[in-house]
């Protein structure tokens, strides 16, 4: 099973959630360091990024662990708030210019291809005082770090992530409050921070697009979240309507306006002005795009990014008592098949990414693909033998082969979720993703590999399974 020649074999990361030195060097405060900070129980047992891996300082151990898996490419966010403290370039941080500037140089020196996130949920504190992503003054704030980072960079780095799952943000930040500033406006917050995020990607798009593309010859997406939603009873046309219902939601609800005409799914726009109708608003919840808006937004991506965990089984609930947000929008029940083995939160249903990846080819024109993060954290924390976590990726790597090779999906790159253990936003470091195992109570945070780490490098090496199809 080689996959094609020139396949990408990937991992990533994200600054929070490895680099530590929260106000190491001049850096300034993001919204997850506040939010951690307040305690209050809304991280498992209060833990913090405060130092997380230590990447900050330790950037040559995730070195050696990129080398010894002999990965093609590192994903990797910058850090808003250590490149420009109140996340204006009103004040540089050259000690975070030059952090980044390492982690470049010492990738491209080992050959190692660099894909870089602009923002991966953790946005500087400064700007979330002045309203975050439910201010529209975010978009111009968003486009003048872009610019800042494609200018500073760019030179180096040829692909680009500008948010990362947007939709994952737009709902745990800003509907249901989970996430910071951890202020929940059900119904409403969601729908607004994600109208101004696909504006701000498409800004930042059009940025590089007629500033940097010329000279620097890159590519940029935004990475979006997707899980497979499959009918709970495929002859009931209602539960293959909740299911499309869940894809339009989900992976829709962002694709569209970006790869196809600058809106939003009909079914979503339909569904909300109904649901909003019902209870009272004079109008729909949503908010639309004007028609420059949507010329705008309609075809700000060099390929499709996209980030699956899990699938699940999706069954029509009506909402009966009108109640307001977004789950309550899409009026459907999830939930696994029973049959189904689980790690953590993730169910593992290697099909499903198969199925995600032919619906984004049938969809969406046939564009390039890119698996931006995968994966599933190990049962045993306590133990470096992952064999039946690998046996799930192995599983994983199958279905990728045959959505090439029979499906004949465009797919490049596969990054795997993570390198190395990490804080796992809410669940703190309870729960383990890492290709190295690192001990978070030894200060100097060492890397260990895990069995799936030997595993993965012999993938990396052969190009794919030596089993055939």
């Amino acid at each position: 099973m080689a996959f094609p020649a020139g396949f990408g074999w990937g991992a990533s990361t994200a600054a929070y959630q490895v680099e530590g030195g929260w106000d190491a060097d001049g850096k300034g405060p993001s919204v997850w360091d506040t939010f951690t900070h307040q305690g209050g129980e809304r991280v498992f047992q209060n833990q913090t990024g405060d130092v997380a891996c230590g990447s900050y300082t330790l950037w040559e151990e995730d070195l050696k662990c990129i080398k010894q898996l002999g990965l093609t490419h590192y994903r990797f966010s910058l850090s808003w708030s250590r490149l420009l403290p109140d996340g204006t370039t009103g004040f540089i941080n050259q000690k975070g210019i030059d952090y980044y500037n390492k982690i470049i140089d010492d990738l491209l020196t080992n050959g190692v291809i660099p894909i870089v996130t602009l923002y991966h949920f953790d946005l500087p504190q400064a700007l979330e005082d002045k309203g975050g992503w439910l201010s529209e003054a975010i978009i111009e704030s968003f486009d003048k770090y872009a610019r800042f980072c494609f200018s500073t960079f760019g030179d180096r780095v040829k692909q680009w992530i500008t948010i990362n799952e947007p939709n994952i943000l737009a709902i745990m930040a800003y509907d249901l409050g989970v996430f910071p500033p951890g202020v929940p406006h059900f119904g409403t917050g969601g729908y607004q921070a994600a109208h101004n995020l696909i504006k701000a990607h498409a800004r930042s798009w059009h940025s590089y697009d007629s500033l940097f593309r010329k000279e620097q010859k890159g590519m940029v997406s935004l990475a979006i979240f997707a899980g497979w939603a499959e009918p709970a009873d495929t002859n009931s046309v209602s539960d293959q309507e909740a299911a499309k219902r869940g894809i339009a939601f989900c992976l829709d609800f962002f694709a569209k306006p970006i790869f196809i005409d600058g809106d939003y799914p009909e079914v979503v726009k339909s569904q909300i002005a109904f649901m909003s109708k019902k209870q009272g608003y004079p109008s729909s919840r949503l908010p639309e795009f004007t028609e420059e808006e949507k010329r705008m937004i309609k075809g700000t991506a060099d390929f499709f990014a996209v980030q699956y965990y899990t699938s699940r089984l999706v069954k029509y609930q009506e909402n009966k008592k009108e109640e307001v947000g977004f789950l309550q929008d899409v009026e459907l029940q999830v939930f696994p098949d029973p049959s189904w083995k689980r790690l953590g939160w993730v169910y593992v249903v290697p099909w499903g990414i198969r199925k995600l990846l032919k619906y984004i080819k049938d969809t969406y024109n046939n564009p390039v693909i890119y698996i931006t993060e995968n994966g599933l954290p190990q049962g045993d924390p306590a133990s470096l033998d992952d064999t039946q976590r690998w046996e799930y990726f192995r599983q994983t790597f199958q279905e990728l082969f045959k959505a090439i090779q029979l499906d004949k999906v465009n797919l490049k790159l596969y990054c795997a979720w993570s390198l190395l253990d990490n804080f796992e936003w809410t669940q703190g470091y309870s729960s383990r993703f890492g290709f190295f195992h690192v001990d978070f109570e030894d200060p100097a945070r060492p890397r260990v590999p895990y069995t799936s780490a030997k595993e993965y490098a012999k993938i990396i090496r052969n190009n794919g399974l030596k089993e055939s199809l």
